[in-house]
């Protein structure tokens, strides 16, 4: 159990925060098969506080499906500090998280996500007027540093911890890296090691096997997982399953898999309309199609989609056609 703050964790295996990805339909359905902690897209502070309603949609979840934590990025401590209330007051999030590690050029650019990483002091700044504007936990997740040469996860961790932040997350990656290479989980280690709050590790875990060597080599308290749930919801009942000692269930057979991927769409399309999650079904079923041979003429088809019908055509071909 990890506990964050006055918030207790029922497990230690989390989904990551992934723009684009973890939508509250993806958030439920991997609630429901175990993840301890989801985490919403990442929003804009600067947005919500202009009333920006698209991003205020992306904080919408399901209800039964807590704990889960809203996520804002920016770099004005006073804009950070409003926005976080807002994000509560829309979500009704048990916990808020600070993005400080987002590589992407267009938030790199403003000064936000991993750039806070080389102003330590800002970062610490916007930490304290966070925890001081919102009554529940605030956490930071950050990067092992913003590129090789300024390598500074454990004195940021430091600052955060220092500035009232309840639990921390690193990925084991610079900013330069992107996603590239092998996360060092040496670092994840060394964070872990200098502060005494709870910390979880992030990156490279694609497997129950993953999470449990990961949790062991760093010492963390949890885990928290990015790309290995694209299309693979069902590592969170594998991962808690390896982590409590029992036989790792096997994925389900493909028909199922597809259900629940077709069941996702249509939970999304109940909220953002039939246009939007189609678009998002683009993107996110093929994933389910993964390593399934004989796949790609269904992944183009899913690639293609514009309807509700069609999806559920297409479903049903897989279905029939890949066993």
């Amino acid at each position: 159990m990890v506990k964050i703050g006055n918030v207790e964790l029922r497990g230690c295996v989390a989904l990551a925060p992934m723009a684009g990805v973890t939508d509250f339909a993806f958030r439920h359905v991997c609630a429901r098969l175990g993840a301890a902690l989801t985490v919403t897209e990442m929003v804009s502070a600067k947005a919500l506080v202009y009333r920006d309603e698209k991003t205020a949609s992306l904080l919408h979840s399901m209800e039964g499906d807590r704990p889960f934590a809203a996520q804002i990025f920016g770099h004005e401590p006073g804009v950070m500090a409003e926005a976080a209330c807002l994000a509560l007051e829309i979500s009704g999030a048990d916990i808020l998280d600070i993005n400080m590690g987002c590589p992407v050029g267009k938030v790199i650019k403003s000064g936000d996500g991993s750039a806070l990483m080389k102003d330590p002091d800002l970062a610490g700044r916007i930490v304290e007027a966070v925890v001081s504007a919102v009554h529940v936990p605030v956490t930071v997740k950050f990067r092992k540093g913003f590129d090789g040469g300024s390598v500074n996860a454990p004195e940021f961790a430091v600052v955060c911890r220092q500035a009232g932040a309840s639990a921390l997350t690193v990925h084991g990656r610079t900013r330069a890296q992107m996603y590239a290479g092998r996360a060092d989980w040496d670092i994840i280690r060394e964070v872990k090691k200098a502060v005494d709050i709870p910390v979880l590790a992030n990156g490279d875990v694609f497997s129950a096997e993953d999470a449990s060597h990961i949790l062991r080599y760093t010492g963390c308290d949890g885990v928290m997982i990015g790309r290995g749930a694209f299309g693979n919801p069902w590592i969170f009942e594998q991962a808690n399953a390896l982590l409590e000692g029992k036989e790792t269930p096997p994925l389900p057979p493909l028909a199922e898999r597809i259900d629940l991927a077709e069941k996702q769409i249509c939970l999304l399309a109940e909220r953002t309309g039939e246009r939007l999650a189609c678009l998002e079904a683009r993107h996110q079923l093929p994933w389910y199609l993964h390593g399934v041979p004989h796949a790609g003429y269904y992944k183009q088809q899913l690639v293609r989609l514009s309807t509700l019908a069609e999806l559920h055509a297409i479903c049903r071909d897989i279905r029939r056609d890949l066993r």
